[in-house]
């Protein structure tokens, strides 16, 4: 009996040894990317997660129809609608953002990923075809 006990803890401690090399490492991890899942529909952007880390940010997006799309990451301290615009309600470059990236003409049905670098804040993420936007196709991420 006490010879089997022995070859248990043994092999536990073998396999805990195993699955400590196997397991990842910090620093690799750090690296990853976040991801958020976007999903585009009229008139509403829909995110998976309204945060994520600070770093690399991979933005999956889905355009759920029925129209084309854009996809526009803005970093501002303004409210997803308060966005300066234009006399077709599009939003129109100010002092009160800036603009990170953008994917255009997303088709009906596509998916295609944005990766970019965000530092911590607060951003504003639009579809800024004309109407788009004025009829509420925004939403908001904060990054920490």
């Amino acid at each position: 009996m006490r010879r089997m006990m022995v070859r248990s803890v043994g092999a536990l401690a073998v396999l805990g040894l195993a699955l400590a090399a196997c397991g990842s490492d910090d620093e690799d991890d750090s690296a990853s990317p976040s991801g958020v899942d976007v999903t585009l529909t009229d008139f509403k952007i829909t995110l998976s997660s309204a945060t994520a880390a600070a770093g690399k940010v991979t933005f999956d997006v889905t355009n759920d129809g029925p129209s084309v799309h854009e996809f526009v990451v803005f970093k501002t301290d303004l409210a997803p609608d308060e966005l300066p615009t234009n006399a077709d309600g599009d939003v129109e470059e100010g002092e009160s953002f800036e603009p990170v990236d953008e994917i255009e003409d997303i088709e009906e049905g596509a998916d295609p990923s944005l990766e970019v670098d965000l530092d911590a804040g607060h951003y504003v993420l639009v579809c800024n075809l004309p109407t788009h936007y004025g009829n509420g196709m925004s939403a908001e991420l904060t990054v920490s």
